[in-house]
């Protein structure tokens, strides 16, 4: 007798609960913008893929123009670039810069100081993968100098 009561309690939760269905959104559909100089030194394209949901995990789709790169910033809880097209540089500060290319996966740990974009010669595009903690998901800082850039 238990069975049968137990069984139409969860069909009556299973059908007061609100319906949920995949969605897909098409790249025209989310957009996009060229990069904020304050934030990117170069043409950068930096197009939403979606934005903070599932705790608080936002991703976009960057592409950097040969010679474009991000300013010095850090993560909160980190991020992943996965990269997609061409060929790119990141840097670690206090270390060297190094190549990105097609199908790698770059990841910065929470607090690590670093830049990501294009090498001189070729555009780069990749995944931008971060976390927001406290509704940020990134601290800005200074321009990479074409000192720097140059390496």
């Amino acid at each position: 007798m238990k069975t049968p009561i137990l069984a139409a309690a969860l069909m009556l939760a299973a059908s007061a609960a609100p319906a949920q269905e995949m969605t897909l959104t098409t790249p025209s559909e989310r957009g996009g913008q060229i990069g904020s100089p304050e934030t990117f030194t170069g043409t950068v394209f930096v197009a939403p893929v979606f934005g903070p949901g599932m705790n608080e995990v936002s991703a976009g789709e960057v592409t950097f123009l040969p010679g474009a790169r991000s300013a010095w910033h850090t993560h909160p809880v980190g991020q992943y670039l996965i990269v997609t097209a061409g060929t790119g540089w990141y840097q670690e500060e206090g270390q060297p810069k190094r190549v990105m290319r097609p199908g790698d996966v770059v990841f910065a740990p929470a607090g690590v100081n670093h830049w990501h974009g294009a090498t001189g010669a070729t555009p780069v595009t990749h995944y931008a993968i971060q976390a927001a903690e406290d509704g940020s998901a990134v601290t800005w800082g200074a321009p990479v100098s074409d000192a720097d850039y140059a390496g």
